[in-house]
């Protein structure tokens, strides 16, 4: 079972910046890829941003040249950089991981339990 631990959020004004981090842990698991999703009040979970084991990245259209999602590998470790937040990034941020068992074809999805984020004056 992979276990998933978000850390980093918190009360930001906008414009500001904040970096959140997801660490994996667990055993004989392999990550294949890992992202951030975010849910704001009354609306749907969305996908913010992921990134593979080979290293390509995707972000969604209204964090594009904001965000930065970077990984470690050797640490199974995910990291959200936030800049320029506005007051529409307020969510609860999702770590999510895609991982696979060592010597099976089995493939499952972890969560974390969220992070709050809130940017405001």
């Amino acid at each position: 079972q992979v276990q998933l631990v978000e850390s980093g959020g918190g009360l930001v004004q906008p414009g500001g910046s904040l970096r959140l981090s997801c660490a994996a842990s667990g055993s004989r698991f392999s990550i294949k890829a890992m992202a951030w999703y975010r849910q704001a009040p009354g609306s749907q979970r969305e996908l913010v941003a992921e990134i593979t084991s080979g290293g390509s990245s995707h972000y969604a259209d209204s964090v594009k040249g904001r965000f930065t999602i970077s990984g470690d590998n050797a640490k199974n470790t995910v990291y959200l950089q936030m800049n320029s937040l506005k007051p529409e990034d307020t969510a609860v941020y999702f770590c999510n991981a895609r991982a696979g068992l060592h010597e099976t074809i089995y493939e499952y999805i972890a969560w974390g339990q969220g992070t709050q984020v809130t940017v405001s004056s």
